[in-house]
């Protein structure tokens, strides 16, 4: 097989969207048991068995590709899209810690320390993403934005930093939770902002990206579990609710062109958002005030675990057919900026 047709040299960060998916679903089922009793604790407890051997299986594969493919992986670090994807590594291993302190209580043996490496992880990496504005602007001036590489994708690190109080808070961490969820409020608004403007400056995203409008629901819905986390009013949490549940109908109001592209992995995109508006629905539902939303709550956990079994029965058939871990298709065009009249 020729190694441009490799298919360990296209995988690509990208693929720990479905750990995040499946992590952030587990999540969900296992906020669902006071509702559900056993059984979501079960499923629970699938999802994130489940999750954390996909994590396994590709941060092995990734250690193969850095060794057999380096220039492909330098090469998605040099992207203007796809270097942000890195930050979905230590996400997944904060979200598979969580997890872990749900279910068996922060008591764990090395759990603390593995959280700490993680959430450092995660500090680092959104640092390293951020920074390449600072390069950018340093080389080419102010005016030499790459429009058409600001996507929702830059959206993971700062969910990433903002995920940090939900198991470091319980772990003994809750300084350093709140630092990093500050780091994450601070460039959520201002990563959202760039990216409106990227829609009035390039367009509307290329069609294979749609799916990643999805993340616009990740931050807030994350936001206001953490919120909660640290004690928050729930009249916060709320204000964030709304704002989850507009943004994830306003990316739906372009389902059936997601649906009509053919399957790729931005379309995992849409899980973990789901999942997070899935877990705040129903940590909200517990309140006086959220007793009506008990029943929405589950029917969206039951529609988050739909679109995560269909995006994995997708992917296992795009394996099967060679349709994934292939090259892309056209890349995201650098939009320049026009000369300035003298």
């Amino acid at each position: 097989m020729s190694t441009d047709h490799a298919p360990l040299k296209h995988l690509m960060p990208g693929w720990f969207a479905i750990v995040m998916g499946w992590s952030g679903l587990a999540l969900a089922w296992h906020r669902a048991t006071p509702a559900l009793g056993d059984m979501a604790a079960g499923i629970s407890l699938v999802a994130g068995a489940f999750a954390l051997l996909v994590f396994a299986l590709l941060a092995a594969a990734l250690l193969l590709r850095w060794q057999r493919h380096h220039d492909a992986m330098l090469e998605d670090l040099q992207h203007p899209v796809r270097h942000a994807f890195f930050a979905a590594i230590p996400i997944s291993a904060l979200l598979l810690i969580t997890l872990g302190v749900a279910h068996f209580g922060p008591g764990v043996p090395g759990l603390g320390a593995l959280w700490l490496i993680a959430s450092v992880a995660q500090f680092a990496v959104t640092l390293w993403v951020l920074s390449r504005w600072l390069r950018a602007t340093a080389a080419a001036g102010t005016a030499a934005w790459n429009w058409g590489g600001i996507t929702p994708a830059l959206f993971i690190p700062i969910v990433g930093n903002v995920l940090a109080p939900l198991a470091g808070i319980p772990l003994g961490y809750g300084a350093w939770a709140a630092a990093q969820f500050g780091l994450g409020l601070l460039f959520w608004p201002v990563v959202m902002v760039l990216v409106f403007v990227r829609f009035g400056q390039a367009g509307m995203l290329p069609e294979r990206l749609l799916p990643t409008l999805f993340i616009f629901v990740a931050p807030p819905a994350v936001i206001g579990v953490a919120a909660l986390q640290f004690g928050a009013p729930a009249l916060l949490a709320w204000m964030l609710w709304g704002m989850a549940l507009f943004l994830a109908l306003w990316a739906a109001t372009l389902t059936r062109r997601i649906t009509d592209q053919p399957f790729g992995i931005p379309h995992w995109g849409m899980s973990f958002p789901l999942a997070a508006l899935a877990v705040l629905s129903l940590r909200l539902s517990d309140t006086p005030e959220g007793r009506w939303l008990a029943v929405p709550s589950l029917a969206l956990l039951a529609l988050a675990s739909l679109v995560m079994l269909g995006l994995t029965l997708a992917t296992l058939r795009g394996l099967r057919a060679g349709t994934l871990l292939v090259p892309e298709g056209p890349p995201v065009i650098p939009i320049k900026p026009q000369p300035s009249a003298a």
